[in-house]
């Protein structure tokens, strides 16, 4: 009787284990069917594209005054012994002049990817309208090849504004995921107001103290004001960061190295930052 049970009592505790078992479902009894969380990985980032943007900066403009009002005093002095034999147009040189501010405009480009490495054509505007002032005064008193003295003198005021400028340009990048680090070279084009005023004394004597003057024009003035145009050369570098796949923000270093604007010359270097929506 005791045998029968506690076969009993064991057939009872078998069956109660089972059903405990089913209860818990076949996945948990299965470990080798169980199913590890997926790794959450960051999307890539694709730079292929046409993209379009604002930006603002902090630009520098270095004048280069030293030529200024030149070519209206060898106008002037046309055909005349002392422009000969002195070079009178090259005396006056002004002070160049540095200037800073704010700088803002847009920009906009195109983009293939392969691989990491984006390949982009990019065009962008800038307005900074950034002003400068220099003169300058020489006057002499010379003998000429001719045995007269001559007394001259030259005046020089010049004025120059750097209203806006545009440039198109290749670049080159790596994509690091979200950043997308580049360097950018290409053409640009300025557009400038320059005034140039000049005025020269020419006067001829036949004595040292200049007593008695026998030729000479006297006072000539002449003023060339107007917008100027000049082609220049446009380097870079900044860096891209996607902060979702369609927009992005920018930090960019440019420089940009004009020809003449008449007889002035001028370069810009601009920090700026910017944002852009790639469609």
């Amino acid at each position: 009787m005791r045998n029968r049970s506690l076969a009993m009592l064991a057939l009872l505790g078998l069956t109660a284990a089972d059903a405990r078992a089913a209860d818990l479902g076949y996945d948990y009894l299965r470990g080798s069917e169980y199913d590890e969380p997926a790794v959450v990985t960051t999307a890539l980032i694709d730079w292929s594209g046409v993209y379009a943007g604002g930006h603002v900066g902090w630009s520098t403009t270095n004048f280069g005054f030293k030529n200024a009002g030149r070519t209206e005093i060898a106008h002037i002095l046309r055909q005349t012994l002392v422009e000969k034999e002195f070079g009178v147009s090259t005396w006056n040189q002004l002070t160049d002049k540095r200037r800073s501010g704010l700088s803002y405009g847009g920009f906009g480009g195109f983009n293939v990817q392969y691989g990491d490495v984006v390949f982009g054509v990019e065009g962008d505007y800038t307005s900074l309208n950034q002003k400068a002032y220099a003169a300058d005064s020489v006057s002499r008193y010379m003998q000429g090849s001719t045995g007269l003295y001559y007394s001259v003198t030259a005046n020089t005021t010049s004025r120059v504004a750097l209203t806006d400028y545009g440039t198109l340009r290749a670049r080159i990048g790596y994509a690091f995921g979200p950043l997308l680090p580049f360097v950018t070279g290409g053409l640009a084009l300025g557009r400038a107001v320059v005034g140039n005023e000049v005025s020269v004394f020419t006067g001829e004597y036949t004595d040292l103290a200049r007593q008695a003057r026998v030729g000479g024009s006297g006072w000539q003035t002449t003023a060339n004001h107007g917008e100027k145009y000049a082609a220049g050369a446009a380097l870079g570098a900044g860096i891209d960061y996607a902060i979702t796949s369609n927009v992005f923000l920018r930090a960019e270093y440019q420089y940009i190295l004009f020809g003449k604007f008449g007889d002035h010359l001028m370069n810009v270097n601009t920090v700026r930052s910017a944002v852009a929506v790639k469609f």
